[in-house]
């Protein structure tokens, strides 16, 4: 089963644009992805993106509350009112847009990290500070890998 596993840092080019890593673009091929949902992340400072199916996940959870409730309330405003659809060009590269780069602070690098059914993007030292930090935690609560 395809999975986005690993993370890559790309260099964002002079027109706003990065390449998608091959191996990322591959799962987006196999699954039949042509347009991506991007979100800014709920707990880090990074946009997730995946194909619709994701959207529809969240929106599968939010049908699933009394539409008036409060959770429904917030899961709407965080999926539906932080995110936005975008196309990968034919070289697939991804627009690193005002949306990416104010809610990450990406500047002239991403890294683009796998979460298994989809991707996040993230400012470079960011998430090398949010994985070292992942990982003493768990150091810290005697788990191993």
């Amino acid at each position: 089963m395809s999975r986005f596993l690993s993370n890559a840092t790309n260099r964002i080019d002079a027109k706003g644009r990065v390449s998608v890593p091959s191996a990322f673009r591959s799962v987006l091929a196999q699954c039949n992805v042509q347009e991506l949902y991007c979100f800014q992340d709920f707990v880090f400072p990074a946009i997730s993106v995946g194909g619709p199916d994701l959207l529809e996940r969240f929106e599968r959870q939010i049908a699933a509350e009394d539409p008036f409730s409060p959770d429904a309330n917030a899961m709407s405003l965080l999926i539906h009112g932080g995110g936005v659809f975008m196309k990968l060009d034919a070289e697939g590269r991804l627009m690193v847009t005002d949306f990416i780069r104010d809610f990450t602070g990406i500047s002239d690098e991403v890294t683009f990290v796998g979460r298994a059914d989809h991707f996040q993007l993230w400012q470079p030292q960011a998430f090398l500070a949010a994985q070292a930090q992942a990982r003493e935690e768990r150091k810290l609560a005697g788990k191993r890998s």
